[in-house]
């Protein structure tokens, strides 16, 4: 019994040595792992409450976004070319039709007697010309006589043309597919010869924005060059700069500028008059550092931009000032050369560093 209980006690002994061994060794392990220097990454800028980034030399885009109102290029004014009542109209305003569609129509049995009129005076005339070249040929008349005839035959021929063309243009067809602006007029009015029915403008080809310019913007902006609209619900939308004036309005001294938006078409939340966002990117002939706007520590008396800038190959950062050639919201735009390295750059928390160094 003894022996058992000597054997047990020994047994609990070694488990708590093997124990306490252990544990002293997760300690040291511990320790020496805290006493490990730490990784490069921890000892980066922003682990030190600043972020550094390397910028690069691009070639300078400017931007001009101003607000347009979307129109169309081109209205169309229909009428009648003769006079008459109007008996048909097949479209409203707001209306979209198809080519060679019938949009009005007037009566046209007025015409439609001129017309025959005319081709029964027309047949008379040739018969004319023919019995007078008969008697002509038994020298039974004179050739003045023959001539006369065929001078009526010309002119009534000329009359029924008119007539003719007088009553085909008594229905008004759709030149194009395209939209109704405005109606003129109501059924059963008279309508005289050129007096406008109805306001109309095509669909395709011919949507376009315009934006007023300054002097000095519009002089850098060409016919052809590409922008980017932006219009509410279907986001932004290429167009090309159709137009731009020579002379500017009595109004503020601005030019109209038109940008054509050969994909656009009528859709739901699209109409003449809307506002929309035009955003036109120049290319200039500089190159630049393009910086955030929160590296921009001061701008000393000459007019320079001071950052906080690495060297090449040192380790220190120190404050250096740098040409600005522009700047807006979100950056600063550094002259540099074409052939100039990148900067490695503090955006955020240059405060910590003092001007000379780390």
């Amino acid at each position: 019994m003894k022996s058992e209980l000597l054997q047990n006690l020994t047994a609990k002994l070694l488990f708590i040595n093997l124990f306490f061994f252990l544990l002293a060794g997760g300690f040291a392990s511990l320790a020496s792992a805290q006493n490990t220097p730490a990784p490069a990454s921890s000892a980066s800028g922003q682990a030190r409450g600043y972020d550094a980034k390397e910028v690069y030399v691009e070639p300078y885009f400017d931007e001009i976004r101003r607000t347009g109102k979307l129109d169309f290029k081109r209205t169309l004014n229909l009428s009648f070319k003769s006079s008459g009542y109007l008996t048909r109209l097949t479209v409203d305003e707001g209306d979209i039709f198809k080519a060679e569609q019938l949009l009005a129509a007037l009566e046209t049995d007025e015409l439609i007697e001129e017309k025959n009129a005319s081709y029964a005076e027309l047949l008379q005339a040739k018969r004319d010309v023919r019995r007078i070249e008969q008697l002509a040929e038994k020298k039974l008349t004179f050739e003045q006589e023959l001539d006369n005839a065929e001078t009526r035959v010309e002119t009534t021929r000329a009359r029924y043309k008119v007539a003719f063309y007088n009553l085909e243009k008594a229905r008004i067809a759709a030149p194009f597919d395209g939209v109704v602006l405005a109606r003129h007029t109501e059924l059963g009015e008279l309508q005289s010869p050129g007096t406008q029915v109805l306001e109309v403008a095509a669909l395709k080809n011919n949507w376009i924005a315009k934006v007023a310019l300054t002097g000095a913007e519009v002089s850098r902006v060409n016919v052809g060059q590409k922008v980017s609209v932006v219009l509410d619900r279907l986001g932004e939308v290429e167009g090309v700069i159709t137009k731009v004036p020579a002379i500017a309005n009595t109004r503020g001294q601005l030019f109209m500028i038109e940008v054509l938006l050969p994909e656009l078409s009528l859709a739901k939340g699209v109409a003449a008059g809307q506002i929309v966002e035009v955003l036109i990117r120049i290319s200039g002939q500089q190159s630049v550092y393009r910086i955030p706007i929160e590296a921009l520590i001061a701008v000393d008396d000459a007019g320079k931009a001071l950052v906080m800038v690495s060297p090449a190959e040192q380790a220190q950062y120190v404050q250096q000032a740098f040409d600005i050639l522009s700047l807006d919201n979100s950056y600063v735009y550094l002259l540099a050369s074409e052939f100039d390295q990148p900067l490695n750059i503090i955006t955020r928390g240059w405060q910590q560093l003092s001007s000379s160094g780390r």
